[in-house]
């Protein structure tokens, strides 16, 4: 895990190394000044002629100590924030790119708002605890020893009482972070839980309000905000008892040296013996510094204790590998638009009761238009995402020009299978910045010749800003329809020899939809073209319809082929011919 974060800290090495020397130089100096003045109490209590002497002598050791370590400790942070900064830039980086190497079933393990979570949330708590480690973790140690071996210098037999401090306070230390792991490991998993909240009722607050629901979400929202709070509770409950524990212990170790050390004072009756003043001042400055540097420690552990889990999450997506990837000396070109299903089952995980593809066998030639219908659950956008590798069979095969699919370089395959998604996506830009996903050096003239077979040109130069018109987060200032127009034509940018409509004229009127394929019979007739509609009427001039029930084909054919040999395909096709006519006569009565 650790090998996996400290990949992320590639340029920002060198402030990283920097910071631990800076911090030796600190806690050196830091070290040396109780000696000086252990030093200059000797000598001024047993001075004959003047006390000023040892004074000026060891006052100036002590400013220059004093200053020497306030420019390292000053330097230290400076260069523990660039690399923990920039460690977390690189960070955030990192997740964002393997994100994008995920597969679709990659990302349902993790889900949305577990990975936005990792990418903010965990990602802070991890950068907070490598400027801790580079600071106060290498501060700790270094200091803890060199005030061990400045207190045996000094006294070993009233050393070893801090000594014998130690293993209480670190076995106290490792009780807590026993018992306060799982409450952090639950309380991440409950964050989890919160972004998911927060994300479907900011996703979908238009039926929220729709429905008068604010309550309900209201109430949602709170019960998984208390549950967060009150697993953070127990654990902070647990973590309350780290600092007075602490402090008792320093404490209790700075009476019992400053007792013995006078006792061992007034025994030898003389400021002149081998334990003077001086002495038991430093000493018991050492001993505090060593059970400082371990109350230290225990901060830093709280903070440790809680970015461990936010590492390990983090680490859990780094190391995540796509099961989809582009093989050794993959083909790079893709011949033509021809698709063969052959003996094809599919399902989304391993451990998964049944499949959603079975029994699949399908032969689609280059430049066919191919209809696919099938009731809500009939796995029709399952079947159409094997096609571009955005999920493998799991049995069987799936060919593209000819060849498995699974031999293509990912890139050049996607590139030639343009897919507009059941859900259309637009992102914040322009309508040509959103257009030129399907090809960034497009001309306009281009963008216009897709937007006219895509019947969007019209709507498009009805807004004041044409092709500039600013389309919003989500799309949100464009209707339906037109947001479906816009996706459509992005992906005819694309060139593909593989176009496919997954339910993307719903929301279209029929005349409408009609238009546009019309427009791809005759401008695109190259091009391989997948529909799957819920009309008939969608895919009723198509090459091959293909009727899905239960994740089987159980028709095949063109409409005049179906209309005799299916009954299913019959009854849809009647029924809707009935409605739409129910329909025209009730808007010519009225």
């Amino acid at each position: 895990m650790i090998k996996t974060l400290l990949k992320s800290v590639r340029e920002y090495k060198k402030p990283a190394i920097i910071t631990p020397m800076f911090m030796v130089l600190e806690v050196l100096c830091e070290c040396l000044m109780p000696l000086c003045m252990a030093k200059m109490v000797n000598e001024v209590q047993v001075a004959t002629d003047s006390a000023l002497t040892p004074i000026l002598k060891y006052g100036g050791f002590l400013i220059l100590f004093a200053a020497l370590s306030l420019m390292s400790g000053v330097m230290a942070g400076k260069f523990a924030a660039k690399a923990s900064c920039g460690f977390a830039k690189n960070l955030r980086q990192d997740l964002f790119y393997s994100v994008q190497k995920f597969s679709f079933a990659d990302v349902d393990k993790f889900s949305t708002s577990s990975l936005v979570t990792r990418l903010t949330t965990d990602v802070t708590n991890t950068q907070q605890a490598f400027q801790m480690c580079l600071r106060i973790v290498v501060r700790v140690p270094l200091q803890f020893i060199f005030a061990i071996i400045m207190s045996f210098s000094i006294n070993a037999k009233l050393a070893v009482v801090f000594v014998l401090v130690v293993p209480f306070i670190l076995t106290i230390l490792l009780s807590i972070m026993r018992y306060v792991m799982p409450f952090f490991r639950k309380i991440f998993k409950k964050y989890d839980a919160l972004n998911n909240s927060i994300q479907e009722n900011v996703g979908g607050i238009r039926v929220v309000k729709s429905f008068v629901r604010e309550g309900y979400e209201n109430e949602k929202f709170q019960k998984a905000a208390g549950q967060v709070r009150d697993d953070f509770m127990k654990a902070e409950k647990i973590l309350a008892l780290n600092t007075p524990t602490m402090t008792f212990f320093v404490n209790f170790a700075a009476i019992l040296i400053s007792f013995l050390g006078a006792k061992m004072i007034i025994d030898l009756g003389t400021l002149e013996g081998p334990f003077s003043t001086g002495d038991l001042s430093a000493l018991t400055t050492y001993g505090v510094q060593m059970l400082s540097c371990l109350m230290m420690f225990s901060m830093v552990f709280v903070m440790l204790t809680m970015s461990f889990e936010s590492a390990r999450r983090i680490s859990e997506v780094l190391e995540q590998k796509s099961n989809i990837v582009s093989p050794e000396n993959a083909v790079t070109e893709v011949k033509d638009g021809s698709i063969r299903f052959e003996n094809v089952n599919f399902k989304y995980s391993e451990n998964a009761d049944k499949y959603a593809l079975s029994d699949i066998n399908l032969d689609i030639k280059s430049g066919e238009t191919v209809g696919i219908l099938g009731g809500t659950g009939s796995s029709k956008s399952t079947l159409i995402q094997l096609i571009p590798r955005l999920y493998d069979c799991t049995d069987g095969a799936v060919f593209v020009g000819g060849l498995n699919v699974k031999d293509y370089d990912l890139k050049a395959l996607r590139k030639e299978v343009a897919v507009v998604l059941q859900k259309n996506v637009l992102f914040s830009g322009t309508i040509k910045e959103n257009l030129r996903w399907g090809d960034e050096s497009a001309s306009d003239e281009e963008l216009v010749r897709v937007c006219k077979l895509a019947q969007a040109h019209e709507f498009i130069n009805g807004f004041p800003d044409g092709y500039d018109t600013y389309i919003e987060q989500g799309g949100t200032n464009v209707s339906g329809g037109q947001k479906q127009r816009l996706c459509i034509a992005r992906a005819l940018l694309r060139k593909p020899k593989i176009l496919i409509l997954d339910d993307s004229t719903s929301a279209v009127d029929t005349k409408t939809d009609a238009l546009i394929r019309k427009a791809f019979a005759e401008e695109i007739p190259n091009t391989t073209k997948i529909i799957i509609a819920q009309r008939v009427a969608s895919v009723e001039s198509a090459d091959k319809i293909i009727l899905l029930d239960g994740g089987k084909i159980i028709a095949c054919g063109n409409h005049n082929e179906l209309m005799g040999s299916s009954e299913i395909y019959r009854e849809i096709y009647e029924e809707q011919t009935k409605k739409n006519s129910d329909d025209s006569e009730k808007g010519g009565n009225e």
